[in-house]
């Protein structure tokens, strides 16, 4: 670099320098599963039973904002859309199941680490992969325990077992590192994050007597039959009634008495096992006495079902409510220590959890439906001489919605690919009318197999909200205004005809917008046992062989069979560039985008060269998907593969010419689709290379002879395919 370029560049740099120092703060506090009824502040009906004062003192001094939501409410996926700004859908986390999160992926703390921030993760992350982006992290293993916790540490993640309650140890090292371990000359990011209140709720040991002798007011749905709604509400594992499990979850010890009103699990709590011995002692005065009442009147026969029922609310309600009761200490214990280290003027807090959560409502507990009291989340943000304390925000945030309003606080550029939009004109109070900043959110659940919820999306405005379930074919409309509990639905109620009509298509819309559809929707297929093998397969080719890599085939089964039809014309000209083939048979977008998610492109693979040529399955199986979808999937893949690997060149083959006759539907469907991509060639790193001038004769006719099925080439077309490809690999540097 000669002088003048290193002025330019050190110039350039002056003014982040210059207000590194002045540039806020943000300490981000997330809990788990803390259900928006369960903050006072949020003024619910167990507010004066329950008082989070701590909390509390983030909407007096700052705001509370009234609509904030989750668009998927699960503890993973949440924190997924959170670090990316990006629906489930594109992130590629889309459940707890088969999920792994991507890190390599843009995120918002590898972002603001990039503009001079310091970013730390301390507690629960949940995401099956160790933290990227971040300076110092230490992390629970998977959920974490509530007693005695383990802390995965960096680098390599090995294990340190910490005594205490989880909630003290989360935040005795936030508060070692604020104190000790960061750079004071630099601005941070820390992201304190607690496993509290997840499932088991069991509270710190100094909590368990909080509620002793007092009534947790009950939810007017406790006893909610279901009517009036999908029929899938009846069928859900999350009840109170039947789904509680005797020891894991109700504390109770020894043989289940109840089995029809009790799930029964194997073995004793699992946070009771971790317990010193000091601990069960403590604990076991606490429980013992309570339990042994129980169950003295279970055998006596004084307990109807509807009196259980009511028990275990209360069981449920007190252990949870004291595990919060630990959040709020933490909250309090951490505003302390800014306020002493004179930081709290330049700092952000923010409290949040990853969704909310059904305390008895609809007789549940969990989270994943639309429903409004786990598709809530919590968000109450001080920002001194910015957000103006006491204010109430009425526009309607999503999680997405967190990275870029990171971002945007540390003067740091959003990237074109987060789905989310800065709330910070929400937080000035600039936005008068809440549609202006947002009409609707969009929800997506994919139908884990946990408490059998089934799959369904939706969207919501500030009044209405619709729910698709399309496993049952199902429509659910909701009038939030007259039904805030959402006890029937209005789907077909013809007074609500327009407005179902109009919801629908805000539905479409909506999901136009985010992009989803079953093109761009990431899927596996790791219930077919030679998919699934080749996926680990390649997974570990490229961990292995990653760093070696420089040429990377991405597709169906036509680029599968360079290692059958086409193997030696694939090893002839292309084994000197350690090529590794991502072509799976029978592929679709949505595969090839899952499988770039889930560790086939990790982050040791950046090759010189991808070639991509998908979307053939997208068009032949079924009626075809709309072109424009298809399209969107090809997109998609192209944005996935230059984040991970921005130095990529990608050479992106339009689809083959499938189909005998320019006639043919299908043929038809896919120029369709070749000539929306064809946008692409205009970005600097993308190569169209068009193979169907190769194959066709000069009628536009496919030959039987190359492609004996018209969709495979025999060794012959792999010859023409690698003779067409060999020039433009050797222009962008391949020989």
């Amino acid at each position: 670099m000669n002088f003048c370029k290193i002025v330019l560049v050190l110039s350039a740099l002056v003014p982040i320098l210059a207000t590194a120092a002045e540039r806020p703060n943000i300490l981000f506090i997330f809990s788990d599963d803390h259900a928006t009824a369960a903050i006072s502040a949020y003024g619910s009906r167990l507010a004066e039973v329950a008082p989070t004062p701590n909390i509390d003192r983030l909407a007096d001094e700052g705001a509370l904002i009234e609509n904030s939501f989750c668009c998927n409410s699960i503890c993973g996926p949440s924190r997924a859309a959170i670090l990316t700004g990006m629906h489930s859908h594109r992130n590629g986390f889309v459940d707890n199941n088969n999920s792994v999160f991507d890190g390599n992926q843009t995120t918002f703390p590898a972002l603001m680490r990039d503009v001079g921030y310091q970013t730390a993760l301390i507690g629960k992350w949940h995401l099956r992969s160790l933290p990227k982006g971040f300076d110092f992290w230490e992390i629970l293993p998977g959920q974490g325990r509530y007693y005695n916790p383990d802390l995965k540490q960096m680098p390599d993640g090995k294990s340190q077992k910490f005594s205490g309650h989880c909630t003290d140890v989360v935040t005795e090292h936030a508060l070692d590192w604020l104190k000790n371990k960061r750079d004071k000359k630099k601005p941070f990011v820390l992201m304190c994050q607690h496993k509290a209140p997840h499932r088991s709720w069991s509270p710190a040991l100094r909590h368990l007597s909080l509620f002793d002798g007092v009534n947790i007011p009950e939810p007017d749905t406790l006893f909610d039959d279901y009517a009036n709604r999908s029929s899938t509400l009846k069928e859900t594992e999350m009840t109170l009634s039947k789904n509680f499990e005797w020891s894991y979850d109700m504390k109770l010890q020894g043989e289940n008495l109840l089995p029809d009103q009790f799930s029964s699990e194997e073995g004793q709590c699992r946070d009771y096992l971790r317990m010193s011995p000091e601990q069960k002692k403590a604990w076991d005065a606490h429980f013992d006495p309570l339990n042994q009442q129980f169950i003295d009147q279970v055998k006596a026969g004084k307990m109807t079902e509807k009196d259980v029922m009511h028990w275990k609310y209360q069981r449920y309600l007190k252990n949870y409510l004291s595990c919060i009761k630990g959040v709020d200490e933490s909250v309090g214990q951490l505003l302390d220590y800014l306020d002493e280290a004179g930081l709290a003027e330049n700092t952000i807090v923010i409290y949040s959890s990853d969704q909310g959560f059904y305390l008895g409502e609809h007789g549940w507990y969990d989270k994943r439906w639309m429903f409004e009291e786990s598709l809530e989340m919590p968000f109450l943000i001080r920002w001194p001489g910015v957000v103006k304390p006491g204010s109430r925000p009425k526009a309607m945030i999503q999680n997405i919605d967190y990275a870029p309003t990171f971002l945007t606080v540390a003067g740091a550029e959003i990237p074109k690919r987060m789905q989310g939009q800065s709330i910070i004109p929400v937080l000035k109070g600039e936005v008068a009318n809440p549609e202006d900043f947002r009409e609707a959110i969009y929800y997506y659940y994919t139908g884990e197999a946990t408490h059998n919820v089934p799959a369904h999306d939706g969207v919501r405005t500030e009044r209405y909200k619709l729910m698709r379930f399309p496993n049952t074919n199902e429509w659910n409309l909701f009038d939030l205004e007259k039904d805030p509990q959402e006890m029937v639905s209005l789907h077909n109620d013809p007074e609500y005809s327009k407005v179902l009509a109009e919801m629908k298509q805000l539905y479409d819309d909506t999901k136009t917008k985010y992009l989803a559809n079953e093109s761009t929707i990431p899927a596996h297929r790791m219930n077919q046992k030679w998919w699934k093998e080749r996926h680990l397969q390649k997974v570990k080719q490229a961990k292995d062989e990653g760093e070696e890599c420089q040429l990377v085939f991405v597709g169906d089964s036509i680029t599968h069979s360079w290692e059958n039809g086409g193997k030696a014309i694939y090893e002839k000209n292309f084994s000197k560039f350690k090529p590794l083939n991502l072509g799976f048979s029978g592929d679709q977008t949505s595969h090839v985008l899952w499988r770039i998610k889930n560790d086939e492109w990790p982050e040791s693979v950046k090759p010189k060269v991808a070639v991509v040529m998908i979307g053939t399955n997208n068009t032949g199986h079924g009626k075809g998907h709309p072109a424009v979808e298809t399209a969107q999937g090809i997109k998609l893949i192209i944005e996935d593969i230059h984040d991970r690997s921005p130095d990529t060149q990608i050479i992106l083959h339009p689809i083959f010419p499938r189909g005998a006759t320019p006639a043919d539907p299908k043929r038809k469907l896919n120029d369709e689709i070749n000539t929306i991509i064809a946008d692409l060639g205009n970005l600097d790193y993308v190569h169209i290379v068009d193979l169907a001038p190769k194959f066709l004769d000069e009628d536009g006719n496919l030959p039987k002879t190359i492609m004996p099925d018209l969709l495979h080439p025999k060794a012959e077309g792999y010859q023409i395919w690698a003779d067409a490809l060999m020039p433009k690999l050797k222009e962008l540097g391949l020989e």
